[in-house]
């Protein structure tokens, strides 16, 4: 282990994001990135695939290519923006909307459960912490 905060801060992310992954696959068949791209569109609907790759810090394209498979799915629905019609507007479907917030309130319980035996950790404390941390550096990046 390092004693380096970016290393742990990364690491924890890494080890969340495995977690996670395994019970989103095991249960509902979708990957953490998948159950991601969802989160993102539940907080932010309706948006286009170039707001949507800013959020999750990715490019277009890659965007552009989970659509296909999320939409076969029946979890998201794409539509031409009336305004730009080269524009494509995302939603999620009904099942989208649940899946994502069925999939977000059980790793939400898993990752507090998982904590529970450590009364040392101010979870909430920790997470306003890693809000205010998150908030700095995006607004670092925005002025460079």
């Amino acid at each position: 282990m390092s004693s380096r905060l970016t290393y742990s801060i990364n690491h924890l992310a890494t080890a969340l994001n495995a977690y996670a992954d395994a019970i989103l696959t095991a249960r509902w068949g979708i990957t953490i990135s998948q159950f991601t791209f969802l989160a993102v569109l539940e907080e932010g609907q309706p948006i286009d695939i170039t707001g949507l790759a800013e959020c999750l810090g990715v490019t277009k394209a890659a965007v552009s290519k989970r659509v296909p498979g999320l939409e076969a799915r029946g979890l998201i629905r794409t539509a031409a923006d009336p305004a730009n019609a080269r524009r494509v507007v995302l939603t999620l479907t009904d099942e989208g909307l649940r899946l994502a917030r069925e999939a977000g309130d059980l790793l939400e319980a898993e990752f507090a459960q998982m904590f529970v035996g450590r009364p040392d950790l101010d979870l909430e404390r920790t997470h306003a912490d890693v809000q205010a941390m998150l908030e700095t550096v995006l607004a670092k990046e925005a002025a460079s």
